[in-house]
């Protein structure tokens, strides 16, 4: 399948010389160039599409790697005519790196049903970074990409029927502002199993909007009592909302989104529950988050271990630590950084 063609681009030309007793240093500049996904011309010249960053990205990343003596040229190519566009735009045709992808989530969605939850989700996530190692450069997407997004998300669904059952579609709705002191002491209601969305809802919650919340673990979403606020279901009070999961739909409902940490957590949240931009810190956080919820026996002793402070030991739980450590001054530019160390 031939990648699409566009009507002209401009190109980024890189010239890169290393002696050749040079090998551990080379290798260095090729993993760098390979993972950036250039094309090779010939020995030494390499190939780049002329995308917004993309020349600073190979610039910082030599620097950083102690090779930006190798690069003896970086220049902008402006469009080469048609035919030799279209002859350096096949160079970066995936259609090839699309097909194990494809073929894994086959062998996936076959092997699902003798599969337990901890291997099916560590082979899903597989599935899902070898997706977006392919997507990150891509820079030319054809039909051979649609059909690997669709065959992963099938397998995601098939996932969630079998280990999450009730996960919830997004709906297409506004978010209403909502008053905190509106919503104290009340009973919250979500589907057992506690997974990541649920279990950091439920942290938000008690934390940010309703400290003296009660949680109801429902067997079926559709006995969740009247009474009670329902999330993370179809048809609950907080659901996903267009692209938000719900634990970033209940910050934007009671105004949290100014939170840095907040911020920074729900994109970790967004990222497990639903995939999108990966997040360094996703792998780490999950595993741990495993290891407490195996250990745990029943989900509000898996929430007390996933997210209660301890005041008499000052263990700080997995998620208050992400939320604590994504929330502190060292994340910030320097003058924010400054002016958050001297109080202002």
């Amino acid at each position: 399948m031939k990648a699409h063609e566009p009507q002209a681009v401009s190109w980024l030309l890189a010239v890169i010389s290393l002696p050749g007793e040079q090998g551990t240093l080379r290798m260095r500049v090729w993993r760098i160039l390979k993972a950036l996904g250039a094309a090779v011309l010939r020995d030494g010249v390499y190939l780049l599409p002329d995308r917004p960053g993309l020349k600073e990205i190979l610039q910082t990343q030599l620097l950083e790697a102690d090779a930006e003596a190798a690069l003896t040229l970086l220049t902008v190519l402006p469009s080469q005519g048609e035919e030799a566009d279209a002859s350096f735009v096949q160079m970066f045709n995936r259609s090839e790196n699309y097909a194990p992808v494809i073929a894994g989530a086959v062998a996936l969605l076959d092997r699902l049903p003798d599969e337990n939850d901890s291997d099916a989700r560590k082979g899903l996530r597989q599935l899902q970074r070898s997706l977006e190692a392919v997507v990150a450069t891509d820079y030319f997407p054809g039909p051979s990409k649609g059909e690997a997004e669709r065959a992963v998300a099938v397998v995601g669904a098939a996932y969630n029927r079998k280990f999450s059952p009730g996960e919830p579609e997004a709906v297409a709705s506004p978010i209403p502002r909502l008053n905190p002191k509106e919503y104290q002491g009340r009973q919250w209601a979500t589907r057992e199993h506690l997974w990541v969305d649920r279990v950091a809802s439920a942290w938000l919650i008690r934390r940010f909007i309703d400290r003296k919340a009660c949680f109801l673990w429902l067997k079926k979403p559709k006995a969740c009592p009247k009474k009670a606020l329902g999330f993370d279901f179809d048809g609950a009070t907080f659901t996903h909302v267009q692209d938000l999961v719900t634990f970033q739909v209940l910050m934007a409902s009671f105004g949290l989104e100014g939170d840095l940490g907040l911020s920074r957590l729900g994109y970790l949240v967004h990222c497990l529950d639903v995939g999108g931009v990966p997040i360094a810190e996703a792998a780490g956080f999950e595993t741990i988050l495993q290891g407490i919820r195996t250990g745990s026996k029943d989900d509000d002793a898996f929430l007390s271990g996933a997210a209660c402070d301890c005041p008499k030991t000052r263990d700080r739980p997995i998620i208050f630590g992400h939320w604590d450590g994504f929330g502190h001054p060292r994340h910030l530019s320097r003058q924010a950084r400054l002016s958050a160390d001297h109080g202002h």
